[in-house]
């Protein structure tokens, strides 16, 4: 048999590595979140590696198929094909209540049910899926019955969106901080922010970190 020469009778390498589809996941999720995908900082903090070691992953999955962008414009990478989930590569999270992307509210912190998302995107995190229930937060392309999935943690950064507690009552909105004045803003100009008042009972719940359409099951 004669050897198959150097990119000539190869099919296209398609498998991608755990990285690989811990950054595709990422990506997937940030461009839900925030209607544009990160830069290579952003990617990178989130996976917990370099901006260049991110850039690098994101080479990969373009070659193989995954990505794209438009030549010369910042911030358009695009994914364009998933691979395909094995049992193996989900992860079950607890679907636990359901949110008012509205009024402020939660509905009682049981467990529902589950949903399965790519255990990718979820890491080692602690995490919980919760329904959301109004139009507040349409904007964020987050729709009434989208389940957001949420990584648990009592701090977030300013600009991300979060889950959050304000006197017994939870919703979804994103974190604004401004000179120690802490606002919760509706992504729908229909809504007013809600800002928290020094005497509120407000903790994080945790990090929006994606969003399963209704539709998608």
């Amino acid at each position: 048999m004669k050897p198959t020469k150097p990119g000539r009778g190869r099919p296209r390498q398609t498998e991608i590595t755990e990285g690989q589809s811990r950054a595709l996941d990422e990506l997937s999720a940030a461009i839900d979140r925030n209607g544009i995908a990160p830069t290579m900082t952003e990617l990178g903090e989130q996976l917990g590696i370099t901006a260049a070691s991110a850039h690098q992953l994101i080479l990969q999955l373009e070659r193989k198929g995954y990505v794209r962008r438009q030549p010369r414009k910042a911030r358009s990478l695009r994914v364009i094909r998933r691979p395909s989930q094995s049992i193996g590569s989900m992860k079950s999270v607890p679907l636990i209540g359901v949110v008012k992307a509205g009024p402020a509210m939660l509905a009682e912190e049981n467990r529902l049910g589950e949903v399965m998302v790519a255990s990718g995107l979820v890491g080692r995190g602690q995490c919980f899926a919760l329904e959301i229930s109004g139009d507040s937060m349409k904007d964020a392309d987050m729709r009434n019955g989208d389940v957001v999935i949420v990584r648990r943690q009592l701090i977030a950064e300013n600009g991300e969106i979060i889950v959050a507690m304000i006197d017994d009552e939870a919703t979804v909105k994103r974190l604004e901080t401004d000179d120690g004045v802490v606002r919760l803003m509706p992504e729908n100009r229909k809504y007013k922010p809600i800002e928290v008042q020094p005497d509120s009972d407000f903790r994080v719940l945790g990090k929006v970190i994606g969003v399963s359409r209704k539709s998608e099951s």
